[in-house]
């Protein structure tokens, strides 16, 4: 038996299938939580980033601060910050679902239908492109994406 069962069935008593597919679907819920939250966070960094690029646009366009050139270095700057704790937020709920997916799939061992573990196996298991490419690659792309843009923009205020 698994590290995940502190108990066997025997050892459980009678309730332990209802117990278990209980604490399974409150796992579940915990899951979509986590992409939730995730989803919000990436929201919460395109608009920082939209705002802040929009800002560096503007800037670039009429000549509203007196020392326009250092400012928009700051903003370009401050831009690539947030583009390396986007990234990293990204691979750590990446890294969090992949625990999680882990542990549904263990438990799924002791359930009728193991219908996680199945979905990954004929979607390649992320390994075949053609089948599933999975988001959290993409998603990884919007950072960097962004970087480059605070990087032209600010190279271009330097000249």
């Amino acid at each position: 038996m698994s590290e995940l069962f502190s108990k066997t069935e025997r050892e459980y008593g009678v309730n332990y299938h209802n117990h278990l597919f209980e604490q399974y679907k409150f796992y579940i819920e915990s899951v979509e939580k986590t992409s939730y939250r995730r989803q919000c966070a990436n929201n919460y960094f395109v608009t920082i980033n939209t705002a802040l690029i929009s800002l560096i646009g503007l800037s670039l366009q009429i000549n509203v601060f007196k020392n326009a050139s250092s400012i928009k270095i700051v903003l370009s700057t401050l831009g690539i910050i947030v583009c390396f704790i986007f990234w990293f937020l990204i691979r750590s709920y990446k890294q969090l679902n992949t625990g999680k997916f882990t542990v549904i799939h263990e438990i799924e061992k002791y359930l009728p239908l193991a219908l996680y573990r199945y979905e990954w196996k004929v979607l390649g298991e992320g390994k075949d492109t053609k089948l599933y490419y999975p988001f959290s690659h993409i998603e990884l792309l919007i950072p960097w994406v962004f970087g480059i843009i605070y990087f032209v923009l600010g190279f271009c205020s330097i000249f």
